[in-house]
Parts: C-alpha cells; sequence; structure tokens
C-alpha cells in the first residue's frame, strides 16, 4: 500500500510541475526564430512582446491565460486536499473531494488547450506587423505538455476516485 500511495504522490507532483511548465514557458508555437506562449511573443530571441488588450483577439488569450491557471492552482489544491485527507478520512473511505479537484483541474487544462488548438490562427492574426512572421511554424513542447497534463491530471484524478483509504 504505501508503494501505491508513493507513486500516486509522485504521478500527481508530477502532473502538477507539467502544468507549471506549460504554463509558464514560452514555446506553445515554435518556428525557427521565434517563440510563442500565451503571454508574449519573442521573435529572433530578443524582440519580445507582450500580449495585451491592443490585440483584436486578447479574450481569446485571455481565456487560455485563465484556464491554464485555473488549472494550476486546482491541481496544487487537489494535492493539499489529499494530504489532509490522508489524515483525516477513515478507513474503507474514498478520495472523491480530491478526485473532484483534480478532474476539474482536467477539464480547465484541455479547455485551455482546446481554445488555443482552435484559435491559434486568429491569436496570431490580432497584430499582422508582429505575427507575420510567426504563421510558418508548429506546436512547441509546452502546448504537447499542456496536453500530457490533461491526460496526467484525468488519470489522476480517477486514481482518486478508484482509490480507497486501506492499511
Amino acid at each position: 500500500m504505501l508503494v501505491l500511495l508513493a507513486f500516486i504522490i509522485i504521478f500527481h507532483i508530477t502532473s502538477a510541475a507539467l502544468l507549471f511548465v506549460a504554463t509558464i514557458d514560452n514555446a506553445w508555437w515554435v518556428g525557427e526564430e521565434f517563440f510563442v506562449d500565451v503571454w508574449r511573443v519573442c521573435v529572433n530571441n530578443t524582440n519580445c512582446t507582450e500580449l495585451d488588450d491592443t490585440m483584436q483577439e486578447f479574450s481569446t488569450v485571455q481565456a487560455v491565460q485563465a484556464t491554464m491557471i485555473l488549472s494550476t492552482i486546482l491541481c496544487c489544491i487537489a494535492f493539499l486536499i489529499f494530504v489532509l485527507q490522508l489524515f483525516r478520512l477513515k478507513q474503507g473511505e474514498r478520495f472523491v473531494l480530491t478526485s473532484i479537484i483534480q478532474l476539474m483541474s482536467c477539464l480547465c487544462v484541455m479547455v485551455a488547450a482546446s481554445i488555443y488548438t482552435d484559435r491559434r490562427k486568429d491569436i496570431h492574426d490580432g497584430n499582422p506587423q508582429l505575427y507575420a512572421s510567426t504563421l510558418d511554424g508548429s506546436y512547441g513542447y509546452s502546448f504537447i505538455l499542456a496536453w500530457v497534463a490533461f491526460a496526467f491530471t484525468f488519470i489522476s484524478g480517477l486514481m482518486y476516485l478508484i482509490l480507497r483509504k486501506r492499511k
């Protein structure tokens, strides 16, 4: 049982780390000489421009930013609640609250990555002078980490739902 508990804790911490990296790092859309994330656009690694309300599609960017931040916060809260429930729950009870919060984190990261997938071109068209050079690129590792974090948080949420406190 101790090995299973250690695996679940490591899995949850890995999910949180993936969410942090995907939210913070500048590699959602990459090309030869630019990096784009949900916070800024960097051309030639020196000319960085913050994504702000001067863009036409700023509400889309804000939705991605908000849901990624919310997902990360919910994942951390789920871990804290898991630790509390680990010592407070009676034997045989399930970690339902932890599971619900972790599945909400999963939903948030899925919404963020889905919005970015669907509206990426619109986000880049918001400021044609800046984004003309960023149209030829591909999804970066932060975007891929967001989808991997989605899978990890989903599996983690299901594990908590199934897990019963045993000795």
